[in-house]
């Protein structure tokens, strides 16, 4: 093998090398949902494709009280314990948005926003299982019972 030959191998191999990372990058899936004034979400089910690696979820309140009195959040748990996450959530309070602390059934949430407001969030799907049985809800007191809905993955 000629040097020239040797060194044009070298450039591309370093120059392939550079681009290789680009091939395994994040695919960022995004979703959208909206909360209003009579307490419910404008979708009951979100899907997720197996080949996201991060979800953006955007929450909007389309609605025009204000968060302390008609305030909505975005929370994703399993089915089996989203209940039990929503009671909890309750004694946090506003200002941890209705959200237990470093509680690790809490998949991903939003904070609590009021009317005309939207927020937005960037998770990770490598918690979620494919086929696994999940719950988003708002856990404003007294939102969860009526406003939540099946998340699936896969």
């Amino acid at each position: 093998m000629t040097i020239s030959r040797a060194l044009a191998s070298t450039v591309l191999l370093g120059a392939l090398s550079v681009f290789a990372p680009l091939t395994h990058a994040a695919k960022t899936c995004e979703l959208a949902i909206e909360g209003n004034d009579a307490m419910q979400f404008n979708k009951q089910s979100l899907a997720v494709a197996a080949d996201c690696t991060e979800v953006k979820l955007t929450l909007k309140h389309s609605g025009k009280l204000p968060a302390a009195a008609m305030g909505h959040n975005w929370v994703l748990a399993e089915t089996s314990v989203f209940q039990a996450v929503a009671t909890a959530g309750m004694s946090a309070g506003l200002p941890n948005n209705y959200v237990p602390k470093d509680d690790k059934r809490v998949l991903a949430h939003t904070k609590v926003i009021g009317g005309g407001e939207s927020t937005s969030i960037t998770f990770p799907t490598s918690g979620l299982k494919k086929g696994g049985d999940y719950t988003f809800f708002c856990s404003f007191p007294g939102h969860w019972s009526v406003m939540k809905g099946k998340l699936t993955f896969g």
